[in-house]
């Protein structure tokens, strides 16, 4: 059981009520709290500042919150909660409120699109500051219109983890772990080489998944093949011996890897990447090539991982809803 809690972005549009919900069954799953955090528009925020200008802050009550009662009345009436949930109405910028307030949390979850921006648009403008940026894992639940293309027993399938076996950072790694964990389910393990097998291959071919046994010697796989899958197999042996319950699928596949990465997140209950290339360093305002591309072009959650530090702040309270 964690202390830290499962934190949703709200703003009370469509798209972040899908994430609330991705949220409570997590934070149910992982066995914590759920806090819901709603940056305020600009202009509570201006009406905010100006009673606190004018000394009116004593007040108990400042302003109406519209989110907060219609997330109270969802909660009231729905599906089953965490022990702990609570409401924190913040004020800055939505990447700058919700980067500080995910430093308390075991994951972000945030919907793909907000109230803003244009509807074409396949990931919104804060969720990609979001994503970029939070200290904690975020998990970014796409729009009605980016799932119509995944199956419908997605949301229990397996948890896809994208690996670079010589770069991905242990963080990746035991978010994964620790997700299919929680949902008792199958990690598979996707990485991608650039040599093609043959001259024959047929490029949108269904990659192959390899159990650990496959990989004695005397096998078909071509050399790149065997040597991503033996690499794979090399960083995977203290999760497995961490979570020995946990089955392990493999995948080496030729091409490119987000392009995999989008193709199984069709039957995927969450697809797993690293924010940054470990070069950029984990403060980097840059994110990763493939982690962009999945989160462009998933049909299902993704789940973002930074390189995660020991010091994280994982106090603070909020108003219960």
């Amino acid at each position: 059981m964690s202390s830290a809690p499962v934190i949703a972005a709200v703003d009370g549009s469509e798209h972040s009520l899908g994430a609330l919900e991705w949220a409570r069954a997590a934070a149910l799953r992982h066995r914590t709290g759920l806090l819901i955090a709603h940056v305020l528009p600009d202009h509570a925020q201006l009406y905010a500042g100006r009673r606190a200008a004018l000394h009116y802050g004593s007040q108990s009550e400042e302003f109406a919150d519209p989110v907060r009662d219609r997330i109270r009345a969802l909660l009231d009436s729905g599906p089953e909660l965490p022990a702990e949930v609570r409401y924190e109405a913040l004020e800055g910028s939505v990447p700058e409120a919700l980067r500080v307030i995910g430093a308390r949390g075991l994951m972000l979850v945030m919907g793909s699109r907000g109230r803003g921006g244009f509807a074409t648009l396949l990931l919104g403008s804060n969720s990609r500051a979001v994503s970029t940026t939070a200290p904690c894992p975020v998990v970014v639940v796409p729009h009605e219109e980016r799932r119509a293309g995944a199956a419908p027993e997605a949301s229990a399938g397996r948890v896809v983890l994208g690996l670079h076996a010589a770069e991905t950072p242990e963080d990746v790694l035991a978010f994964a772990f620790a997700e299919a964990a929680a949902r008792g389910t199958t990690v598979q393990v996707v990485s991608a080489y650039v040599i093609p097998p043959s001259p024959a291959l047929v490029v949108d071919s269904p990659f192959a998944v390899i159990p650990p046994e496959g990989l004695a010697d005397g096998g078909d796989a071509v050399p790149a093949e065997r040597e991503m899958l033996r690499s794979q197999t090399e960083r995977l042996v203290p999760f497995r011996a961490r979570y020995p319950d946990v089955p392990v699928e493999q995948a080496a596949v030729p091409g490119d890897p987000a392009g995999r990465l989008v193709d199984t997140s069709r039957s995927a209950a969450l697809v797993v990447v690293g924010r940054h290339h470990p070069r950029r360093g984990p403060m980097s305002l840059l994110m990763g090539s493939v982690a962009n591309a999945v989160l462009q072009h998933a049909h299902g959650p993704v789940a973002v991982v930074p390189t995660l530090t020991d010091d994280q702040d994982v106090s603070g309270s909020g108003d219960p809803v």
